[in-house]
């Protein structure tokens, strides 16, 4: 019980119940993103049946990630939590630029 305190405090989580709305909405989008990236894949022509797996795996990562950012904000906010995914992928995407994205991202924001 004590880091679901630490975990509300961190993230500015009023309630528990947001928390498990929080939880939910990380659930979803994983296995969303999974789904929806094997129905781009054949699209693109990335297939493991046709790619060395040294090619194919980073290749299929390249593709979720951003399957993922998109997908997470869109779940967020069909569950009213757009505010804070918009923070978390704001601070997420700046992280991953190195900086470069969202420069108004202070790294004092707690996400």
């Amino acid at each position: 019980m004590k880091y679901l305190e630490k975990l509300k405090a961190k993230w500015e989580v009023q309630s528990n119940f947001q928390l498990a709305i929080i939880f939910v909405v990380f659930a979803i989008t994983g296995s969303a993103s999974m789904v929806v990236g094997k129905y781009v894949r054949p699209a693109l022509g990335i297939s493991e049946y046709t790619m060395a797996p040294w090619l194919f795996w980073p290749l299929r990562i390249f593709l979720i990630v951003p399957i993922y950012q998109i997908l997470l904000i869109i779940t967020g906010t069909i569950f009213g939590q757009f505010k804070f995914f918009w923070m978390f992928e704001k601070k997420m995407l700046h992280r991953m630029s190195g900086g470069i994205l969202f420069k108004d991202i202070k790294e004092t924001t707690k996400l």
